[in-house]
Formats: structure tokens, sequence, C-alpha cells
């Protein structure tokens, strides 16, 4: 099983940059591919991003297409979120996610990290 913990979340005025990070441990990092989901106070979570294991590939949720990067460092064992141009409906919680390849993240990860909070004011 891999471990993992979000940290970068933050308070940000609309429009502006963050940045977040998901550090992972207890597997071979490089065999999952990694994703992003989050959850609004009183929604559902939702499918956010994700990449493959290699960085080859990516998936992104409308809402956040042209505007969020997702990519990975595997020497460094870590994803990251750039967030750029934020609304304030970009604010949830964001959880990390962990799974055998792109399709299993987007559906049904294996591992899932503890959230770190977004909160963009207008």
């Amino acid at each position: 099983q891999v471990q993992l913990v979000e940290s970068g979340g933050g308070l940000v005025q609309a429009g502006g940059s963050l940045r977040l990070s998901c550090a992972a441990s207890g597997r071979t990092f490089n065999n999952y591919a990694m994703g992003w989901f989050r959850q609004a106070a009183g929604a559902e979570r939702e499918f956010v991003c994700a990449i493959s294991w290699s960085g080859g590939a990516y998936s992104y949720a409308d809402p956040v297409k042209g505007r969020f990067i997702i990519s990975r460092d595997n020497a460094k064992n870590t994803v990251y979120l750039q967030m750029n141009s934020l609304k304030p409906e970009d604010t949830a919680v964001y959880y990390c996610a962990a799974g055998v390849n792109l399709a299993t993240v987007v559906s049904a990860p294996s591992s899932w990290g503890q959230g770190t909070q977004v909160t963009v004011s207008s």
C-alpha cells in the first residue's frame, strides 16, 4: 500500500495561483498513476486530474482545463498540482489519490491522502 500526504493548501485571492504537493511512500512510486480530487462543503467528491505512472499521459476535468497542471517528480516521490487563475468555485478540500492506471485513479483509487484545504476568496 502507498501512503499519501498532501500539503500546500491555503487561502488565495481569485485569479491567484497555488501549488499543492503530494508525497508518496510505502511502494515503488513510479508504478502508480496519480490523481487529484476535491470536495467542496456540502458537495460530492469530484475528480480533478490525473497523471500516468510515467508522466506521459494526463486527464483533466472540464472545470480545470487550461488552468490546472498536474506533474510528478518520481525522483522525489512527489506529485504536484499547479493551480492557476483560481476561482471561488475551486474552494474545496483537495485529495491526492493513487491507482494502477489512469482509469483506476479516476474511478476507484486504491489509496487516498488526508486532504488539504484550498480557499479562494473573491
